[in-house]
């Protein structure tokens, strides 16, 4: 299986070229998306892409833009990426990407935890807290949370490490005012798939969304959202207290790479074969499972 590492398109302007995205300009008002097949973990790009990924994110991103859209309006104009686009463009464009409004991202993440697990079972190990917010004593590790809870964090450019914040930091970056509105709009968003997910037998644990907003102040969904790349999805069936349960993201890959002797910092190791087919399946898996739908 082949995957697309980069998207290279001649018909329009590269404006940024992210972690797994491509964004080429369309006009004052409109850019192009491309979702790659590219994987970062540890923030540090892969060498190999991961065949499907680009797809997977684009068909489940637009999934779950359309059910919250009575929460939060998406950054999709729903136009077709190919009436953008050279024929020659065609292909690398197919299923994988979009067409949005240019908003002003917020520079933070909002990251609603259901679960203790990840950096957040770390920084409560250390003071039973996450991101200043005290927990109760005796957790375990994949231990539900009475609520969930918003750790925004920074956003770090390619090859930076994002940075967990406090909630006075995320008020002095964005407002005492815009930043209870993601804290409202994220927990909304994260109980709603959180439900919907479950009866489909899989586990939200967490989740990370990005906002932007418009020249008027509304705030809006931007780059993805609730996919495998920015949501750890456990298969309900096998999760259990205490161990890091099984996922259908790239927790795979992460627990391979700390197997290895690796700083966590690029260039990163090899991928080898079998991990990208097995991370290429649990991405088709998890979408499968949660729309119904196959790819």
């Amino acid at each position: 299986m082949n995957g697309l590492m980069h998207s290279n398109l001649s018909s329009l302007k590269l404006l940024n070229q992210g972690k797994v995205r491509d964004i080429y300009d369309i006009s004052a008002e409109k850019m192009l998306i491309v979702t790659t097949d590219r994987l970062s973990a540890f923030d540090v790009v892969m060498n190999q892409p991961i065949p499907s990924k680009g797809e997977v994110l684009t068909k489940m991103a637009n999934f779950w833009f359309n059910k919250i859209d009575k929460i939060v309006p998406s950054h999709l104009t729903y136009e077709d990426p190919h009436s953008f686009v050279s024929k020659e463009d065609f292909n690398k464009v197919s299923g994988r990407s979009i067409v949005v409004n240019k908003l002003k991202p917020l520079p933070i993440e909002a990251i609603i935890r259901g679960y203790i697990i990840g950096s957040g079972w770390k920084d409560y190990q250390k003071n039973n807290s996450i991101c200043g917010i005290k927990l109760p004593q005796g957790l375990e590790l994949a231990d539900q949370l009475a609520e969930p809870i918003f750790t925004p964090s920074s956003k770090a450019q390619v090859g930076d490490h994002d940075e967990n914040i406090s909630l006075r930091d995320c008020e002095n970056l964005i407002g005492k005012e815009l930043t209870e509105q993601v804290i409202s709009i994220s927990l909304k968003i994260y109980n709603f798939a959180f439900d919907y997910a479950y009866e489909k037998n899989i586990i939200i644990a967490d989740t990370k969304f990005e906002f932007g907003v418009d020249s008027s102040g509304k705030i809006h969904i931007i780059d993805e959202v609730l996919t495998p790349d920015s949501s750890r999805f456990w298969p309900k069936e096998s999760y259990q207290v205490g161990i890091s349960p099984p996922s259908y993201d790239k927790q795979f890959i992460r627990d391979w790479l700390e197997t290895m002797n690796w700083n966590k910092t690029a260039p990163p190791p090899d991928l080898p074969e079998e991990v990208i087919e097995n991370t290429s399946q649990k991405y088709r898996d998890v979408f499968t499972k949660l729309t119904g739908s196959l790819i």
